[in-house]
């Protein structure tokens, strides 16, 4: 039996719908539920998120209003597979949408079914990347109809899916960000072609902000604030070295913001680890849904109703290389991280990782960085970095939270280190993921570094 034909049958549950018979005793209401998507925002680049030189005041506001989760992940850095997990409640290889440009088996099922058979109107306005239609029914919302279909009296579920900030940043009025007063991390090589580049990224954040405005205000027109709960959530890292396409915490860690008043607590935010696959239980659970078995994801429902403060132990990530636009003939990449400590597993890591920020115009600041690090170690240790990796990285987060110092040699860390492996590796087999091998089955881009 070869593997494709393992993994589907391992999985041929996903369609069943079996459903929890408890949800939330308390949550009797059907509230309207509002998710505004970022498009690779990186979640650290708001002004609540603690970034001083990007200008976010909606998404603050909304903090303020809300509660805000600090620690909440996707499983992977790419468009669709992380918007596929966040609709299924489903990790990438057990849904099959796990590469880039890809869709989730067929008979899997969405929370646009879940909430339609409960009820709702399920509308979806702007970017969709994902498939196939089948399992993901939305009425799609026009953006000039939006107010429309938040003022008609059945409840709704909307999801405003923005195309900022993807590159290539045009959108938004860059001549309010100087380039030369930015503060640029240090995964980031300090020269113009960065300074400007960033300027340009926080330039579209700033729109995205203003349409998160937008459709923030069409609720409170509508009236119905009080009676909605409004996320915001920043999708993936930003398309620079380090970010997207990555499973360091540049690209798996996301802003997440919920507001529901008279239910989540104002100005208010929590610790606790949670992931996209957590989302679709959680709203079936606030909204008195059942809630489906056969899901990955656990409702945090408890955490955004301030009763509870931890909840998953772990978030695991997967990157799938093989595919993406000029990307390596095969990358694969597997983490997990505690609060504490992020193992990675590069599970072909003899071979350069590439992708169109290397091989491409997927970064306008990249080539500078390459001519830079014929001279300057800074460069060049960047480059290097980014592109040749070991097979082990580990890392001590809260040391070291922009994952600069690998630490998988020092002794004193190789108990926890195999500790994290099983748990990585016993995570993969319930998913059904042979690492390469689930790497392999996938069609490469016809782009493909070294094909």
């Amino acid at each position: 039996m070869n593997t494709a034909t393992t993994i589907c049958l391992a999985y041929l549950s996903l369609s069943a719908g079996t459903l929890q018979a408890t949800a939330s005793p308390a949550a009797q209401v059907h509230p309207n539920i509002v998710i505004v998507i970022a498009d690779d925002q990186t979640w650290s680049d708001a002004g609540c998120y603690g970034n001083s030189d990007v200008n976010t005041p909606h998404i603050d506001r909304l903090a303020k209003e809300g509660l805000k989760f600090n620690f909440a992940f996707t499983a992977t850095a790419m468009c669709s597979p992380t918007r596929q997990q966040l609709y299924t409640g489903l990790f990438p290889v057990r849904s099959g949408a796990y590469p880039n440009h890809s869709q989730v088996r067929k008979g899997t099922r969405s929370f646009v079914h879940y909430f339609k058979e409960a009820g709702y109107r399920v509308g979806l306005c702007g970017k969709r990347h994902i498939g196939p239609a089948d399992s993901f029914p939305f009425t799609t919302v026009a953006k000039d109809k939006l107010a429309a279909f938040v003022a008609e009296p059945k409840p709704f579920l909307l999801v405003y899916a923005s195309n900022s900030p993807h590159r290539p940043w045009t959108a938004g009025d860059a001549s309010q960000y100087n380039p030369q007063d930015l503060t640029l991390p240090p995964y980031m090589y300090d020269n113009q072609q960065t300074r400007t580049a960033l300027a340009d990224y926080y330039a579209e954040i700033t729109d995205f902000d203003r349409e998160l405005a937008t459709v923030d205000q069409a609720i409170s027109l509508a009236n119905k604030k009080d009676d909605t709960i409004f996320i915001y959530t920043s999708e993936q890292g930003a398309q620079f070295p380090y970010g997207k396409w990555t499973c360091y915490d540049i690209g798996l860690h996301v802003g997440f913001i919920m507001r529901w008043p008279n239910h989540i607590t104002a100005n208010s935010q929590t610790d606790a680890l949670v992931q996209y696959v957590d989302v679709v239980p959680t709203l079936l659970e606030l909204c008195g849904i059942q809630i489906p078995k056969n899901l990955d994801g656990l409702s945090f429902a408890n955490v955004a109703l301030g009763r509870k403060d931890k909840h998953q132990r772990y978030v695991f990530g997967a990157h799938t290389t093989r595919g993406i636009i000029q990307g390596s003939a095969s990358y694969p990449i597997r983490s997990v991280r505690t609060l504490q400590f992020k193992l990675i597993l590069n599970l072909n890591h003899t071979v350069a990782f590439q992708n169109i920020v290397t091989r491409g115009n997927g970064n306008p600041a990249w080539a500078s960085w390459v001519t830079a690090a014929e001279t300057d170690p800074i460069a060049k240790a960047l480059v290097d970095g980014y592109m040749h990796r070991p097979a082990v990285e580990f890392y001590d987060i809260v040391a070291d939270p922009l994952e600069r110092t690998n630490l998988a040699d020092l002794p004193q860390h190789q108990k926890e280190i195999s500790r994290l492996s099983k748990v990585l590796k016993n995570w993969m087999q319930q998913q059904g993921d042979q690492g390469h091998a689930t790497e392999m089955l996938v069609k490469a881009h016809k782009t493909v570094a070294g094909e």
